[in-house]
């Protein structure tokens, strides 16, 4: 196994060595550096080992998905464009960008444009270039970014909740926004801090400290 080049962190690239017809990519993203890529990369292997695939570059990325603009998802679209890859891996559609639906059919045309075949493993659809494809890649964005909205407003809410109690609104610098809004619903629907933590890939320490805050 050839290894291995890393990028500078938050982003790191994994490439092993690589089998004839072009690149497989695993490519896995997280939001903050709290959260690990072990249970993406996990699928991501399950599948490609059913399709007797094995994962010739692993590109890994601790980069919120609201904007396009980030290092490894430039690479891995550069290698695109220049024709080296033959299919890409990812966990959900919603990994490669949540920024919407024109973003997500700019990615994927990109793609198709260059005869990269595109498998998101928890999604169960295939992305081919057909109107089908369209509907659910369409349903899918829609779906990131209607999720994204209510990821703000249910922070937006908690904030003026605890502001009008007289609290002070804040976060551990670990947390993004959507672990921040998992871990307030999770709280909501009853879970102890261990299930929380457990599900978040959070320290118990900083779940408390954040329901404290929140009240």
């Amino acid at each position: 196994m050839a290894q291995l080049r890393k990028t500078s962190r938050p982003q790191r690239t994994v490439q092993v060595a690589q089998q004839g017809g072009g690149l497989v990519v695993g490519y896995v993203r997280v939001s903050s550096k709290a959260q690990n890529y072990a249970t993406q990369r996990h699928a991501i292997e399950q599948c490609a080992g059913q399709r007797s695939d094995t994962i010739t570059l692993w590109l890994e990325e601790k980069l919120s998905g609201k904007t396009l603009k980030r290092p490894v998802l430039d690479q891995l679209r550069t290698q695109v464009r220049l024709g080296t890859v033959r299919r890409i891996y990812t966990f959900k559609l919603d990994r490669l960008t949540r920024s919407g639906v024109a973003d997500t059919f700019a990615v994927v045309q990109e793609m198709r444009d260059n005869g990269t075949e595109l498998v998101c493993v928890a999604d169960g659809y295939k992305f081919d270039d057909s109107p089908a494809a369209d509907a659910v890649i369409f349903a899918l964005s829609l779906g990131a970014k209607l999720e994204r909205a209510a990821i703000a407003d249910r922070i937006a809410a908690a904030r003026v909740r605890v502001e009008a109690e007289g609290g002070s609104w804040g976060r551990p610098r670990s947390l993004d926004d959507e672990q921040v809004a998992k871990v307030l619903k999770l709280h909501e629907d009853g879970a102890s801090l261990s299930e929380i933590a457990s599900a978040t890939g959070t320290p118990r320490s900083t779940v408390q400290r954040l329901l404290t805050k929140a009240g």
